[in-house]
């Protein structure tokens, strides 16, 4: 398949699916946690780390106290905040280390997975689970993507993070303009 419309309609079904796969309970639980944490910190590898660092931006724009692990400004992690991490498989070794170490200070530990077990997983506290293949999971029930790698994943993870912002500026009573006064102007 190489024709331009066929692939997008075929690309377009395949996110259309991975999304109504996830569980809105599940995402009432995350934006509970994320409205309920002193600070938030967002953690990811390769292009789902490109995601969740967008989605850390967001956060930010909604005025939430929000850190992206890795960063050199990145603070301490505490008892009353919450880790989000971002994970086709759960499994990435520094993201499970970062986890532990969260976990063992007290902190909250959410992931965001295309893995219904995991070892992140089996620890967090929250697991919001995307049923899209990738090559470390490659039958999250049963599908098959014409996507390479896991960029179902990855697509699904970016605009599931986007609706979850759209439902915090619900919760925080937010609006476009408002959150548009926290964007970058040293530009």
């Amino acid at each position: 398949m190489s024709d331009y419309q066929q692939l997008t309609q075929a690309i377009l079904k395949e996110i259309d699916d991975s999304l109504r796969s996830v569980s809105p309970d599940s995402l009432d639980t995350l934006r509970q946690m994320i409205s309920s944490a002193a600070h938030i910190y967002i953690a990811g590898k390769g292009r789902s780390g490109l995601y969740m660092r967008a989605f850390a931006m967001r956060l930010m724009h909604l005025g939430l106290n929000v850190h992206v692990i890795d960063d050199v400004t990145t603070p301490g992690i505490r008892e009353d905040d919450l880790l989000i991490i971002g994970s086709g498989s759960g499994g990435t070794a520094s993201l499970v280390n970062y986890a532990e170490k969260a976990k063992k200070i007290g902190a909250q530990v959410a992931l965001v997975t295309a893995a219904k077990t995991s070892l992140i997983g089996n620890s967090a506290d929250h697991v919001v689970y995307i049923s899209a293949p990738t090559p470390k999971t490659p039958t999250a029930a049963g599908k098959t993507s014409i996507q390479p790698m896991a960029n179902l994943f990855e697509q699904t993870l970016a605009l599931l993070l986007d609706v979850v912002t759209i439902q915090l500026m619900t919760d925080l009573d937010m609006n476009s303009e408002q959150m548009f006064t926290r964007h970058a102007n040293l530009e």
